[in-house]
């Protein structure tokens, strides 16, 4: 498995969990980002992820290397879902762990909110009033101007 990948079906926790067990570590940390009910005041029904795969995997996996090069971690691993989520799905996993626990906490952190910022992957919310928007990475890789990989926009 890379450490940084997508997955069109749901993720099997224990499975991740198990890649960063290691007797010399002594700290694990992770993070689950769940879809959430609403957002900016709307109620939201479920969501469609997409991304350019290739390009955020080379991103995802630089993301990663820059975690370690910071932190003495021992393994990094995040994946993040594609395709339609549900309310309460878990839409991005990162885990990280090390010989102690500050550096698993701050690689974990750095590695999702750098992958919300630089991976070009976009989200599509359905709200209860029938209406549904796109919502893109904070900022491509390289600065370019990215669109979601369908080019209607709703």
């Amino acid at each position: 498995m890379r450490s940084f990948s997508f997955s069109h079906v749901p993720l099997e926790l224990d499975e991740l969990r198990s890649l960063l067990a290691d007797p010399v570590s002594g700290a694990y940390a992770q993070f689950e980002g769940w879809v959430r009910n609403h957002n900016e005041g709307q109620p939201v029904l479920r969501l469609d992820y997409q991304a350019y795969e290739a390009l955020g995997v080379k991103e995802g996996e630089r993301i990663i290397a820059e975690a370690c090069e910071r932190w003495p971690v021992r393994q990094v691993y995040c994946v993040h879902r594609l395709g339609e989520l549900s309310i309460g799905d878990i839409a991005v996993w990162v885990g990280a762990s090390a010989a102690h626990r500050d550096a698993a906490f701050a690689a974990c952190r750095y590695v999702i909110d750098e992958v919300k910022d630089r991976v070009p992957i976009w989200k599509k919310e359905h709200y209860a009033d029938g209406a549904s928007g796109w919502i893109n990475c904070q900022k491509a890789p390289g600065d370019a101007t990215l669109q979601p990989p369908s080019s209607s926009r709703a």
